[in-house]
């Protein structure tokens, strides 16, 4: 069967930059989708991976669910919402079908790595230029009427860092290419893991090489974030790969996990992070917030179990601004398209969790932790947005490695251990 081109996914996550200076980042990620779903169905047999059933049952409750939608003009962010899902699945499929079909698995991280660059530099542009933002081609070109609906404009109108008004202290907080800051957080949290597999996975190169200068400098941007639920998230998953590698006794993966420990340590004797954050949370109502938000949330779906209310909706007895269903995926799915979806969704991750815990390499075994960290993070941030393409492109990696066999060429591996004599 002949090999997936690469250029889909060059397309996709290595122009991040030109796409978000344009200002259609956001808005052209469905479509970039749609052409790899093309590419992979006209080359042939599709091989199916760990989930692909639940995935199926989930798109069909997301559509379903939108038969629940209230008003008209709210089926273009629930269209979004559906393509973002679509996208972030077939991504799935694409990824582990190249590295099946032949792609070397070290070329397939290449785009993903192209990704994490792009959002580290851009990241830094927040740090120099806090009050950085552009007026962005797609945002000219839309009516007025449309561009300035508060999330058309955050989609659309590049910014580098999130500002927020309503905070007795407030600060600039790391947010390009993305339009919030939380969003940032998360696409931290989930591809550390995938920095660290390509870095112990490949021999060298220049991309290697700019891949490890970029990772100490990735450290300022994401602690400027004052994002708890990137730390809480980046820490339950470093736990989880260490509390396995002790029971194994898996000395590289130790002291892969205690490199990047003593590295986000270091930072903080630069960057007062805990006081920042300590003091971020004496000063906003965040907290209190959400706690209310996330309350009337669950007893809203109450009144509409079975498919949800299709989108987020926008109530005003609720002490925080945003509307109910947000703030979390795991309040988004639930409210947006019902408990059965949630259901499948967490199954989802917890069956990929357990089928990539049969990981035996290092690369596989950082990147089996990206559904552990993401089902911490559920509760507290929402990633259907470029994030959930995202973790599934670094899961394929890890999950056509573990299905296996995949094309290894320019993989370092460990050298093989000498043969034990024979014994009479």
């Amino acid at each position: 069967m002949p090999a997936l081109p690469l250029w889909p996914l060059y397309l996709m996550f290595g122009m991040v930059p030109f796409w978000w200076a344009l200002g259609a980042l956001y808005l052209l990620w469905p479509i970039f989708a749609v052409v790899l779903g093309v590419v992979l169905i006209s080359h042939g047999r599709v091989r199916m991976p760990t989930g692909w059933t639940l995935w199926l049952m989930l798109i069909g409750l997301i559509v379903v669910s939108g038969t629940r939608m209230e008003k008209a003009t709210g089926f273009v962010m629930y269209g979004l919402r559906l393509g973002f899902v679509i996208a972030a699945f077939l991504v799935y499929l694409y990824v582990y079908n190249a590295a099946r079909n032949g792609t070397a698995w070290a070329k397939l991280f290449q785009p993903l790595m192209v990704f994490w660059l792009s959002m580290v530099a851009l990241g830094w542009i927040g740090v120099f230029a806090p009050r950085f933002a552009i007026t962005t081609p797609v945002e000219m070109l839309l009516p007025g009427s449309i561009s300035k609906d508060r999330i058309v404009q955050a989609l659309t109108h590049s910014h580098a860092t999130e500002f927020s008004a309503t905070s007795r202290n407030p600060y600039f907080r790391t947010a390009a290419p993305y339009p919030y800051t939380n969003n940032w957080g998360t696409g931290f949290a989930i591809l550390i893991p995938c920095v660290v597999a390509y870095l112990s996975s490949v021999r060298g190169g220049v991309l290697r090489t700019v891949v490890i200068v970029s990772l100490p400098f990735s450290l300022v941007p994401a602690f400027l974030t004052l994002n708890r639920g990137m730390f809480v998230g980046l820490g339950a998953g470093l736990l989880y790969l260490g509390l396995r590698a002790l029971l194994r006794g898996d000395v590289r993966v130790i002291a892969s996990i205690a490199g990047v420990t003593v590295l986000g340590w270091l930072v903080t004797l630069v960057i007062p992070v805990t006081d920042l954050i300590t003091s971020r949370v004496e000063n906003t109502d965040s907290t209190r917030d959400r706690a209310d938000l996330y309350w009337q949330t669950f007893e809203a779906v109450l009144h509409s179990p079975l498919l949800g209310y299709g989108a987020p909706r926008t109530v005003d007895t609720t002490y925080a601004a945003e509307p109910l269903g947000t703030q979390g995926q795991l309040w988004l799915v639930m409210y947006s398209h019902g408990l059965p979806a949630l259901v499948i969704f967490l199954l989802l991750f917890v069956m990929i969790a357990r089928r990539l815990s049969v990981a035996v390499s290092t690369p596989g075994k950082w990147l089996s932790v990206i559904p552990v960290i993401t089902l911490i993070i559920t509760p507290f941030y929402g990633y259907t947005d470029m994030n959930l393409s995202v973790m599934f492109f670094g899961i394929a990696l890890a999950m056509a490695a573990v299905d296996g066999p995949v094309n290894r060429s320019g993989i370092a591996e460990p050298a093989p251990r000498p043969a034990a004599p024979a014994t009479n």
